[in-house]
């Protein structure tokens, strides 16, 4: 059975992180779109498989699971040969990868999101821009990634020299937020395909 990615149509935010790992891993799967603009998501049927209400879900042959990070290292462990490895199996180094990963959901992620909405989801819904909480969100980022490129001037992703996890996730709202401006490009061409890489 092909393994099923319950998310938005367009893969955008966390769907789109859950296909990036799919597409590294090499493992087929099928998309079933999830119109989340009217709703679907809200329903009993949805709920009944992710009861927070929320995108992205995979069924893969009956095994169930939710929250796009625990996906992706979901299915990079159960498929360590396959495709590019992403996280690490060397003590040390998935200590370094967990760091990185943990750095992502706290330091960028919340900034990154609430950018996006008060910048970009708010105006596609028809609602006002908070400008005070959008501004305190772009300061908050910006002084976290003078963080990584301090990090970023020593090695080439942020757990080491190999790409991993850490580094996909941050592309799912990167990309929405258009980052072309902060310093680091290297890195970010790295991620999104400007170095021969991969998005």
């Amino acid at each position: 059975m092909v393994l099923k990615l319950h998310g938005v149509a367009t893969c955008s935010g966390t769907t789109y992180a859950v296909v990036m790992t799919l597409h590294e891993k090499k493992i087929p799967f099928e998309i079933v779109p999830v119109d989340t603009k009217n709703k679907a998501h809200k329903t009993p049927k949805f709920l009944a498989i992710q009861p927070f209400g929320l995108v992205p879900v995979i069924d893969d042959d009956g095994f169930v699971l939710y929250e796009s990070r625990a996906i992706c290292r979901y299915l990079a462990e159960k498929y360590p040969d396959q495709g590019t490895p992403l996280i690490p199996t060397d003590l040390s180094a998935k200590a370094l990868f967990e760091q990185a990963a943990s750095v992502e959901y706290s330091n960028f992620h919340p900034h990154a999101f609430a950018i996006y909405v008060e910048g970009r989801q708010k105006a596609m819904r028809g609602l006002k821009k908070d400008q005070a909480k959008y501004d305190e969100a772009v300061s908050k980022l910006s002084a976290m990634l003078q963080v990584y490129e301090m990090i970023l001037s020593k090695q080439r992703y942020l757990a080491g020299d190999n790409f991993t996890l850490a580094d996909l996730f941050h592309i799912s709202f990167g990309t929405l937020l258009e980052p072309a401006g902060c310093n680091l490009m290297s890195w970010w061409k790295d991620l999104t395909g400007g170095n021969d890489r991969r998005i």
